[in-house]
C-alpha cells in the first residue's frame, strides 16, 4: 500500500521531524524528544499536524436520520456550532470507530474519523444510508492543526477577532484566523485545552507560520505523534486499534456515557442488554507500583499468576514520572485499588487499578 503524504509533509521534514508510516500516512512522530514535546503541551503550547484524520460531510433533510442510526450518542442534543464525541457501533457488539460529530446546520454535519479507518468508516456509513443522505469525503481537501496547551488561547487570540475564550469546550465557530476563513474548534485529544483548526490545504503553510510567530514568546513547538499518545493516555482517552476495536463494546470500554438508549441505533438492543446484565470484562486504568513500563500486548495476571487480561496501552507518563496503562480485566479486578500484576519479560510487576484520568 502506497504511503500518503499530508500537505505539510515537506515542512515537517525541513523542521527535522522523524517521519514514520502511520495509518497509511507519512507522519511526524517527533521533532526533539517525546518527553520534551509532551511537557511543552502540558505547560506551554504545541502544534500537531493531524491532517491524516478523515472528514465526511453529511448533508440534506435526512442527514440527522443517518447520523442518529450510525452513532451511539444522541446527535439530537446538538445545536449549531456544537460537537459531540461518539462511537459507530457494529452489529456484533464491537466498535467500527470512535469519532466527532460537528453540527453546522440542521441539515449539515461533519464527521471526523480516525485516519486508519477512513475507507472502512466510509463504506460502513454508506451501507447504512437507507435515507440517501448526501455524503462527501473531504479528507483530502483539509489540513487539521491541533494547537494545544495552556498558552494556546493567548497564541491564537493574536491572530483573530473571534473571542476564543467565548468558545466553550466541544463548541466551534466559523471565523477568520491568520487572515484565513476556517473552522475554529475548542476540541483536542490532549487534555491540556486548546483548539483544532480545519483549514484548506492551500492556506495551511501560511497559517502554520503565523501561529509559530504568534506563539514564539510562549515557547511554542511542533509536536509529533509520539507525545500525542502519552498526552491522551495520561487523560485516559481511548485510542482506536488499542483500547477500542471491532471486538470491544462501548459498555466494556467505559463509553456508556456516549451510548444513549433514548433512540434506536445499530445494535442498540444488544448493547442495552449488555448494560443491564453487566459485562464480564472492563477497560481499566492502572498505575505501576513496582518499577517498570507496561506495553500493549503484555499479559495482566493476578497474584497467583492466572491471566486476567491484557494491556491495551501503556507508557512511562512524563507528567507523573511513573508507568501507567490501560487494559481489559475480568470484572472481579476492575474495581479501583484492585491489585494486579503486569508480566514484563517473565517477571510479574505489581500495579494498582485507579480511577481515570491518571492526570487530574
Amino acid at each position: 500500500m502506497k504511503v500518503k503524504q499530508v500537505p505539510l509533509n515537506d515542512l515537517h521534514e525541513q523542521l527535522g521531524a522523524k517521519m514514520i508510516p502511520f495509518a497509511g500516512f507519512n507522519m511526524p512522530v517527533r521533532y526533539s524528544s517525546d518527553r520534551e514535546e509532551h511537557l511543552t503541551v502540558r505547560k506551554k503550547v504545541g502544534v500537531f499536524d493531524v491532517s491524516h484524520m478523515g472528514e465526511f460531510m453529511i448533508r440534506g433533510p435526512h442527514a440527522l436520520d443517518l447520523i442518529q442510526w450510525i452513532s451511539s450518542n444522541d446527535a439530537l442534543a446538538l445545536v449549531n456550532g456544537q460537537a459531540q464525541y461518539a462511537c459507530l457501533p457494529n452489529e456484533k457488539g464491537g466498535i467500527v470507530d470512535d469519532l466527532l460529530i460537528y453540527r453546522f446546520l440542521e441539515d449539515r454535519y461533519m464527521l471526523v474519523v480516525n485516519a486508519s479507518n477512513i475507507e472502512k468508516d466510509w463504506n460502513w456509513i454508506k451501507s447504512q444510508n437507507k435515507w440517501d443522505a448526501q455524503m462527501e469525503d473531504v479528507s483530502d481537501q483539509l489540513v487539521l492543526l491541533a494547537v494545544q496547551g495552556p498558552k494556546a488561547i493567548e497564541t491564537l487570540q493574536k491572530l483573530t477577532e473571534v473571542d476564543l475564550s467565548g468558545i466553550k469546550f466541544y463548541h466551534f465557530k466559523n471565523g477568520v484566523l491568520a487572515g484565513v476563513e476556517m473552522v475554529i474548534s475548542a476540541t483536542g485529544y490532549t487534555g491540556s485545552g486548546g483548539f483544532e483548526l480545519y483549514i484548506t490545504k492551500e492556506d495551511a503553510p501560511d497559517v502554520w507560520n503565523k501561529i509559530f510567530d504568534a506563539g514564539e514568546e510562549f515557547g511554542i513547538k511542533p509536536i509529533g505523534l509520539g507525545s500525542r499518545d502519552t498526552l491522551r493516555l495520561e487523560k485516559g482517552y481511548c485510542l482506536y486499534g488499542n483500547d477500542i476495536t471491532d471486538t470491544t463494546s462501548p459498555i466494556e470500554a467505559g463509553l456508556g456515557w456516549v451510548t444513549k438508549f433514548t433512540k434506536d441505533f445499530v445494535n442498540a438492543e444488544g448493547l442495552k442488554s449488555q448494560k443491564e446484565q453487566g459485562v464480564k470484562r472492563k477497560l481499566v486504568g492502572f498505575e505501576m507500583v513496582d518499577k517498570g513500563i507496561p506495553r500493549q500486548g503484555y499479559d495482566l495476571v493476578n497474584e497467583g499468576g492466572d491471566k486476567i487480561g491484557e494491556v491495551t496501552s501503556g507508557t512511562m507518563a512524563p507528567s507523573l514520572n511513573k508507568g501507567i496503562g490501560m487494559g481489559y480485566v475480568t470484572k472481579d479486578y476492575s474495581l479501583s485499588k484492585s491489585e494486579i500484576f503486569v508480566q514484563v519479560r517473565g517477571k510479574n510487576l505489581k500495579a494498582q487499578v485507579v480511577k481515570l484520568p491518571f492526570l487530574k
